[in-house]
């Protein structure tokens, strides 16, 4: 049977992720990047395409799971016939370690342990070659396979048709570890390292980063945990920002909506961004900063919506016919087609997040004022240029209205950065494209019945109209915002939950998809800041119970069967639940702890 999404549990060290099951099982791990081939794939189709189960052998063990506080150390208490044990899941945080440790822990009684490990290299399409190698007494198996290898120490493992296995008795007070370990092929073979002191390292870093939290509000674990999934997604050296740590989770089960989330999108990145600066760290800001002027330096004329995590443009899409996919949901697919659409509200995202990180007292250099400036003459130029949207339609061109309305952010910002903070700029040209593209939006992206539509050819209406207000281009109680709601609450909430908007021609894909959780995340807000405050609350805690035992969403939810659905951790739905709690705590009738 399919594990469902979301009974996986993260591990990251800020440089990559991996995916354990509560069965034990890692079903998903890319090294040394998140971009990587995986070496585990059991995530898009079974054990065959690479998987490390450790558990017990007894079949009716029972797990219960936590993080160890405010960490992605991962603790899974086994509890069977003959006694209890805990295992110890993590990835150290260290530099130019790329690695997975696997501790049991004895706690009472015995419990015999099984470890099985079948390595499957570049998404299950390299076997490797695996050998022996330990000496003095020291248990080590070597796996090699293209420009990967990787060692394994530990408990005897004994190869076993494809994969390998060991087995022995974790006795109360004892431990066990068990440590893969990732390097290039060319190289020495990885070495051992004092995992103890991996463990504990990687304890306080994490412990220290969650600390930092500022304002956390009522929704205090809730708000921790989603900004450090933003931390885990990421990357310590670059400072790129993944949108998600999988690739091709299904949108709809056994369906073709299935992308590779693990690239860099300006506009997610952007986002998880204002987050960051919202809760106190200025120092991720400065860090995207720097790997946003190193993406897009050149031309402006060649800005891409998204970027490989060190900043690559070259992120072709295409389909591995050797993994067969989520519950059979195929094609699985590793770079996005998306790299090459225009998508005209990106900008819009840039600037304001820069903003907020000048307002919160980030300094603006040269090179990153004239960045801004440069973004802003190439928008004057595709100024009434139409897009694809923030969805990323793969349909026809259209002047999406949330589009027209980030266009006018980016004017608007770029105005402000002039007026009020001193700056250089052509703010007369600007200030004259923003005024045109709100007397433009006014005058086609408004609906007779007094409601934003979609786009200027369309009555519908699309979730992503409820930013709108939030970057500031209408008041929340704008009685357009107002008819905007009232209307998707009509047609985009059939179950009660939003769906970004009706998939029937516009996307250009076929079959359907579940509801966004960002999407009504950003409901709750608008409710909360409309004087629907209640009802705020009461969506809230509907969302929030969706989140796995962990405090992970992924991207999508199926409310006819309760399921997560869609690339996981998703960062925009843990950051659109930072801003939902933001807007709650914000309009609290009383004072809010911070």
């Amino acid at each position: 049977m399919t594990t469902p999404i979301a009974d996986y549990a993260l591990l990251s060290n800020c440089r990559s992720a991996a995916l354990v099951s509560s069965a034990g099982r890692i079903d998903w791990l890319c090294l040394p990047r998140y971009d990587s081939g995986s070496m585990f794939g059991a995530l898009l189709g079974d054990e065959s395409h690479g998987a490390w189960s450790l558990r017990p052998a007894d079949p009716e063990a029972r797990a219960t799971r936590r993080y160890d506080g405010d960490t992605f150390v991962l603790v899974t208490r086994w509890e069977t016939a003959t006694g209890i044990a805990e295992v110890y899941d993590a990835m150290p945080v260290d530099e130019g370690v790329e690695a997975v440790i696997r501790r049991v822990v004895g706690v009472s009684g015995e419990v015999d342990f099984v470890s099985e490990v079948l390595l499957r290299f570049d998404y299950a399409r390299a076997v490797p070659w695996v050998r022996q190698v330990g000496h003095d007494g020291e248990h080590v198996i070597l796996a090699v396979a293209g420009p990967d290898a990787v060692t394994i120490r530990g408990p005897r493992l004994i190869a076993a048709d494809t994969a390998h296995r060991g087995r022995w008795t974790t006795t109360a007070g004892s431990s066990v570890d068990s440590v893969l370990a990732w390097g290039p092929s060319w190289r020495d073979a990885p070495p051992g390292f004092d995992v103890e002191a991996a463990l504990e390292r990687t304890r306080e870093w994490w412990s220290a980063w969650a600390d930092r939290v500022q304002s956390a509000g009522t929704h205090a674990a809730l708000v921790t945990r989603s900004l450090m999934v933003l931390r885990a997604l990421t990357h310590s050296e670059t400072g790129g920002i993944v949108a998600a740590a999988t690739t091709s989770l299904p949108e709809s089960f056994g369906g073709s909506r299935n992308w590779d989330y693990r690239y860099v999108w300006l506009r997610d990145a952007a986002l998880t961004l204002s987050a960051y600066i919202d809760h106190g760290y200025l120092d991720a800001a400065q860090h995207w900063r720097t790997w946003l002027l190193r993406a897009i330096a050149g031309d402006p004329a060649d800005v891409q919506i998204m970027y490989g995590v060190a900043g690559e443009r070259d992120l072709p899409e295409r389909e591995l016919a050797g993994l067969p996919g989520y519950g059979g949901a195929a094609p699985v697919r590793i770079g996005n087609g998306a790299v090459d659409q225009y998508q005209a509200d990106v900008i819009g995202e840039v600037m304001v997040a820069l903003e907020a990180a000048r307002d919160a007292g980030v300094d603006e250099t040269t090179f990153s004022w004239s960045l801004q400036r440069a973004l802003l003459d190439q928008l004057a130029r595709e100024v009434d240029k139409p897009d694809l949207g923030i969805w990323e339609m793969r349909g026809d061109p259209h002047f999406f209205t949330h589009s027209r309305a980030m266009v006018w952010a980016a004017f608007d910002r770029g105005i402000r950065a002039v007026e009020r903070d001193g700056h250089e700029g052509d703010v007369d040209t600007w200030r004259a494209l923003r005024d045109h593209v709100r007397a433009d939006i006014d005058a086609r992206g408004v609906h007779a019945g007094g409601w934003f539509t979609q786009h200027f050819d369309t009555d519908e209406v699309d979730a992503s109209l409820l930013v709108l207000p939030q970057v500031g281009f209408c008041a929340y109680d704008d009685p357009r915002m107002l008819a905007t709601v009232a209307r998707m609450e009509e047609t985009l909430m059939p179950d009660g939950w939003l769906l970004r908007y009706r998939t029937t021609g516009v996307d250009g894909l076929t079959g359907d998809e579940h509801p966004f959780l960002a999407c009504s995340f950003w409901l709750v807000g608008q409710y909360a800041r409309s004087g629907r405050r209640d009802e705020a609350a009461a969506l809230m805690k509907k969302l929030t119970a969706v989140a796995n035992d962990l405090g992970l969403l992924s991207e999508e939810y199926d409310p006819t069967t309760g399921r997560q659905a869609g690339n996981t951790p998703q960062a925009l739905s843990h950051l659109a639940l930072v801003g939902a709690a933001d807007a709650l705590d914000a309009t609290a009738p009383g004072p809010v702890d911070g």
